[in-house]
């Protein structure tokens, strides 16, 4: 099975990656590269979109964690957003996201951001 990635702005510092098809050892090393990409640019809060994931292995997770890690240097954060059950289940066997947000619909993290945006405005 093959991997897709499409990159969108929501702002300059919050970018999505829409992930779709099968993350795993032969693929993970393309999403690692856009992940790397992105980082050094000024995203401080990466989206990852895993609506139409269908698989991840061990090796597609690394890139996520090394991504969190990654720009929680940087003082940002990752945001995962509708993951499929089975995505969901190997995150949660592994414990891998902790001190990630994860939502399951688009109108739910925008209602995160709008919050978030106003609690630094004040």
């Amino acid at each position: 099975m093959s991997l897709s990635i499409n990159r969108s702005v929501r702002s300059p510092s919050i970018l999505t990656l829409s992930v779709a098809g099968s993350l795993d050892a032969n693929t993970s090393s393309r999403l690692e590269v856009e992940v790397k990409e992105v980082l050094k640019g000024t995203t401080r809060s990466l989206i990852f979109d895993f609506e139409s994931l269908e698989f991840i292995s061990s090796a597609g997770i690394r890139v996520v964690l090394m991504a969190q890690k990654k720009l929680k240097l940087k003082g940002g954060s990752i945001i995962v957003l509708k993951m499929q059950p089975q995505i969901r289940k190997v995150f949660e066997i592994i414990k891998a996201l902790p001190n990630a947000t994860v939502f399951s619909s688009v109108e739910e993290l925008d209602d995160y951001l709008a919050e978030m945006q106003n609690k630094f405005q004040e």
